[in-house]
């Protein structure tokens, strides 16, 4: 009877850790800033990953995977979506890879250095993942909301050097997603010992 109580109340205390970073990464998900010298309007720089790289470093890379699920889902249920749901979908993509490829890493090297060559590696993983999701994925998804001429014309604006899908994953998806994940590697190097006991077993 004490195993089931005390697996219970450890199951319950991970959802409630899980329920608290969702909320924080989906709140963190309005503070958005756009790279418009890197980027078309519709690619914002957030630091939502944040929560779903905590979950994943101090509970494991599943609960990373199922923050980023349901942050996204937030998202959609209370903001709304006006890419019918692409950019969530690319979102829970990139966060997803960046949490379980870092976490995977930083738990056989629990150091400081582990936790640099962790989150670099996780940043490198995520933009190739989203370079190849973005081309073959989402992108032809939102050029079903809007004209992907129009898309094209976005980033020719950012640069002449996009001309076409492949030269937008290069000039404009692969320096975005390395600042993003930059960015957020620099904030978790700051708050993860001050911040991660709280959600630690």
């Amino acid at each position: 009877m004490n195993k089931v109580n005390t697996s219970t109340m450890i199951r319950t205390k991970d959802m409630t850790k899980v329920a608290m970073l969702s909320v924080i990464g989906f709140v963190l998900m309005y503070f958005q800033l756009p790279l418009t010298f890197v980027a078309p309007p519709f690619m914002k720089l957030d630091i939502s990953d944040l929560p779903v790289l905590m979950g994943a470093f101090t509970m494991g890379p599943v609960y990373g995977i199922i923050i980023a699920a349901l942050k996204n889902l937030m998202h959609i249920i209370f903001k709304g979506t006006m890419t019918a749901g692409v950019g969530e979908l690319s979102n829970f993509i990139i966060s997803s890879t960046f949490a379980v490829v870092s976490s995977y890493i930083y738990r056989k090297h629990k150091t400081y250095k582990g936790a640099v060559l962790s989150m670099t590696v996780g940043v490198v993983a995520m933009t190739i993942l989203a370079m190849i999701s973005n081309y073959f994925v989402v992108f032809p998804l939102y050029g079903k909301v809007m004209p992907m001429e129009a898309i094209i014309a976005m980033g020719s604006a950012i640069t002449p050097k996009i001309t076409g899908l492949f030269t937008m994953m290069i000039y404009s998806v692969l320096p975005f997603n390395l600042i993003k994940g930059f960015t957020t590697s620099a904030v978790m190097m700051l708050v993860y010992k001050k911040i991660s006991p709280l959600f630690k077993n």
